[in-house]
């Protein structure tokens, strides 16, 4: 999976860091970048799974693409608690809430918002604009895009590490 996210530069379509990349490039992820990215990788491929288009995993029926993004974000999960960074787990957690919420709501681009900031937040630890974004996506505020934009913002904006 971390193969995948280099052989794509690292970048979403639209051309926008991938979160696997993204918390791999930050402070928090030195010494295990690669683990950090294939974890990130692994557990936003199964977010994929539940909303998006996978990329790696072609399910049959829509029943077991849910079941293999369940097991997907626990296997990512799981490791990161091994490693002992549950700022990390606790900021996925959130993130893969926060995602559903948006999607529910019918708003992905919230989601990828969502996902964005808080790949930076597992790269560069959390911070306080990003609490406050995240209540506001809870308490369905207008202004929750913006707010997951801005948190994201300054991360990573260079050449994508390999």
């Amino acid at each position: 999976m971390a193969e995948l996210a280099r052989r794509d530069g690292a970048r979403s379509p639209n051309g926008a860091w991938s979160p696997a990349a993204r918390a791999a490039a930050g402070p928090r992820a030195a010494g295990r970048r690669e683990e950090y990215e294939l974890l990130v990788e692994a557990i936003y491929e199964g977010y994929l799974l539940h909303y998006g288009r996978p990329r790696l995993i072609a399910p049959s029926e829509a029943d077991l693409g849910l079941l293999a993004g369940d097991q997907l974000y626990a296997i990512g999960l799981a490791r990161l608690v091994e490693l002992g960074d549950t700022v990390a787990v606790a900021e996925l957690a959130d993130t893969i809430t926060l995602s559903a919420l948006a999607h529910g709501a019918g708003e992905p681009e919230l989601a990828e918002a969502a996902w964005a900031a808080g790949a930076t937040a597992v790269g560069w630890g959390p911070a306080e604009d990003h609490r406050r974004a995240k209540q506001m996506v809870l308490d369905g505020h207008p202004g929750a895009l913006e707010a997951m934009r801005t948190c994201f913002a300054a991360g990573p904006t260079g050449p994508a590490p390999h």
